[in-house]
C-alpha cells in the first residue's frame, strides 16, 4: 500500500497539495505515482509566473520507462518551482512528500484545496486501480 500522509489533500490524478502558513501551497505527486513510474531521470516544472487553471497539464516527470504529465489540482499563480529537481529528479523517488515537491503555488481561490480528495478518499481511490 502506498503511503498517504493524511495532513495532505489529493486529486485523482495522484498529484498532493499542502497547506501553508503564508497562504500558498506545495504541490507534488504521490508515493504511488513516483512508485508507477519508477526511477525518474528529468523533471520539468512551471516557472515563476505563470498562471495555471485547474486540471491544466502544466510539468512533466520522466523516468526509465515512460514520462508523465502532472496536472495542476487547483487554480492559481506559480510563485516557485523546485531548483533541487534539476539536478536531483530522484529526489521524487526518495522524499515525494517532502524534498520532491514540485511547485508553490499562490491558489485563485484557497476554498478550493478544501474541496479536494481527503487521504481517506484518495485511498479510495488507489484501492479502486
Amino acid at each position: 500500500m502506498s503511503n498517504v500522509p493524511a495532513d495532505l489533500k489529493y486529486v485523482k490524478s495522484h498529484e498532493w497539495v499542502k497547506k501553508l502558513p503564508d497562504g500558498t501551497v506545495l504541490i507534488g505527486i504521490t508515493d504511488y505515482a513516483q512508485g508507477s513510474l519508477g526511477d525518474l531521470v528529468f523533471v520539468d516544472v512551471p516557472k515563476a509566473g505563470r498562471k495555471l487553471a485547474a486540471g491544466e497539464a502544466c510539468a512533466v516527470v520522466e523516468s526509465v520507462k515512460a514520462a508523465s504529465d502532472v496536472y495542476a489540482p487547483i487554480a492559481g499563480e506559480v510563485v516557485d518551482a523546485n531548483p533541487k529537481l534539476v539536478d536531483a529528479p530522484e529526489t521524487l523517488n526518495t522524499d515525494p512528500y517532502g524534498a520532491g515537491w514540485l511547485w508553490k503555488l499562490k491558489p485563485a481561490n484557497l476554498a478550493d484545496v478544501d474541496a479536494l480528495l481527503d487521504a481517506a478518499g484518495y485511498e479510495k481511490v488507489l484501492a479502486a486501480l
